[in-house]
């Protein structure tokens, strides 16, 4: 009995690592598009660049970008705001940018609520992830 407990639990994991390494950029790309009801071809690297370049008031009366902490280039490694290194955006810079949709959603939102004071929608994240898969 313990014997099949475990290993029906190893089994789920390995279902869980499964699902986890198909994460893509385009299957969240698809998936964001599927999410705003729009076809994924509709999905805009320049409305997503615009989104990254864009400045809002901050919290703080500063104005705030993605490319505040980020850099104006993508591929270049950027700093948070108390000084710690955040790896390059760009999937071309970093291959494990965007493989994992739980990560991905956790930065959406603790970004777009930085920078955006709100949440981006389904579309603006497949829009930016469509821009930076493009970034060479």
């Amino acid at each position: 009995m313990i014997k099949r407990l475990f290993c029906s639990g190893l089994a789920a994991l390995g279902m869980v690592a499964v699902a986890s390494a198909a994460d893509t950029p385009a299957s969240l790309m698809a998936h964001y598009a599927q999410a705003a009801g729009v076809p994924l071809a509709s999905l805009s690297a320049a409305r997503g660049a615009a989104l990254y370049r864009a400045e809002h008031p901050g919290r703080n009366a500063q104005t705030v970008s993605c490319a505040s902490c980020h850099t104006a280039d993508p591929k270049q490694p950027g700093r948070s705001r108390v000084g710690k290194r955040i790896e390059p955006l760009a999937p071309a810079a970093n291959p494990g940018r965007f493989t994992d949709a739980a990560k991905v959603e956790k930065w959406f939102r603790r970004n777009c609520g930085d920078v955006l004071q709100r949440e981006c929608s389904a579309r603006e994240k497949g829009d930016f992830i469509a821009w930076l898969s493009q970034v060479q």
